[in-house]
């Protein structure tokens, strides 16, 4: 199966209709769906490596969008939308559990972990962000930061060292994600601090 799924997205990647399936996938990310945009935008950088700058600005702009209506459903629409939804995809509890610890400092690191490496899911973050009525800009800033950051950065590194970098990060996923979320930590600490 993850084999059909790895040879779809390499015959979708390459054609036209690419950066629209992109666009359309990171939006739906940041708010309801459960795979990340990475499963299109990866392959399609690496059959177009001279466009990858231009596919990570599409899924920039359209995964804000994406978390900006996850925020929206959040914070106007919780009981009707969110909560059915996080229900389905057996998130509640965790979404309950995030709740609990919910201050602007955790939802900001929430959303730059989220942002960089999915964890915890950005659709959980973006939601929760609204339901404690996260201030706006600041969360349009921080997801901008972080899921830009994610997207140039990883169009920067496939387009410089191609399949090589994307099996690198295939490998270490879990340990680079660990290592991100400690500098965060640590740099939310030390801001705490002061």
């Amino acid at each position: 199966m993850i084999r059909g799924l790895y040879d779809w997205t390499l015959r979708w990647s390459g054609s036209k209709q690419a950066p629209v399936a992109l666009g359309a996938l990171s939006f739906v990310e940041s708010s309801v769906f459960p795979v990340p945009a990475d499963v299109l935008f990866v392959p399609m950088c690496l059959a177009r490596p001279e466009r990858a700058m231009r596919y990570a600005l599409i899924a920039t702009v359209t995964s804000v969008l994406g978390g900006i209506l996850g925020w929206a459903i959040g914070h106007w629409a919780f009981h009707a939308l969110a909560l059915p939804i996080l229900d389905f995809y057996g998130k509640a509890a965790a979404f309950d559990a995030l709740k609990a610890r919910t201050g602007d400092a955790a939802i900001l690191t929430m959303l730059v972990t989220s942002g960089l490496s999915h964890i915890p899911p950005m659709k959980v973050v973006t939601i929760l962000s609204g339901v404690v009525a996260f201030d706006l800009k600041l969360f349009i800033v921080s997801a901008i930061v972080a899921r830009g950051g994610r997207f140039y950065l990883l169009a920067w590194l496939l387009r410089r060292y191609g399949v090589r970098i994307a099996t690198f990060f295939e490998t270490r996923f879990k340990w680079i994600a660990l290592a991100v979320l400690a500098v965060v930590a640590v740099l939310v600490a030390l801001y705490e601090v002061m």
